[in-house]
């Protein structure tokens, strides 16, 4: 039996509830991770939950009633940037872990410190620039770390996305 796009294409609506699900299924896995396993996040890491939790957003809202073409073209190119600026960081971070020891940026002081006792536009530059703690690699599967597999996410909501500008009755 071969799967053709026709035997695979739903409504758009459909679609962004699906990518808002899986979406929800990695801030679980983050939460799981941060707090039954003590793997305790990195400037990077929240960057990336919080480029998940703004895809997530975007299609749970394009995915909740029947909009017009047009609006289900504009909340399919928000869903595509945001994925890909989620994507964006998550190279970073890879490339951070990658870094000889000698060249990886020092860290700096905790989250919750810069939080209480920098302006906003300050904790935005460190959780972008990333830390010593963002070359630490705590866990892997199959070889690749949690970035990765973070990176290979936002692809997929990217491509899912993406392809609703094409979906459409």
């Amino acid at each position: 039996m071969a799967i053709t796009l026709k035997t695979i294409k739903q409504t758009p609506r459909i679609w962004f509830l699906l990518g808002s699900l899986g979406c929800v299924f990695l801030l679980s896995m983050g939460a799981y991770f941060q707090f039954q396993e003590g793997l305790e996040p990195c400037p990077l890491c929240i960057t990336q939950r919080i480029a998940i939790f703004s895809t997530g957003l975007i299609f749970t809202v394009g995915g909740m009633t029947n909009y017009p073409r047009r609006k289900v073209i504009i909340f399919s190119i928000l869903g595509t940037l945001s994925a890909l600026a989620g994507g964006s960081v998550s190279i970073r971070h890879i490339w951070i872990q990658h870094l000889p020891a000698d060249k990886v940026p020092e860290c700096g002081p905790s989250l919750d410190y810069v939080l209480a006792n920098f302006p906003l536009l300050d904790t935005v530059k460190l959780m972008l620039s990333g830390t010593g703690d963002c070359a630490k690699v705590d866990w892997t599967m199959l070889g690749l770390s949690m970035p990765t597999w973070t990176l290979f996410a936002f692809i997929l909501l990217a491509t899912l996305s993406f392809l609703q500008l094409w979906n459409h009755d």
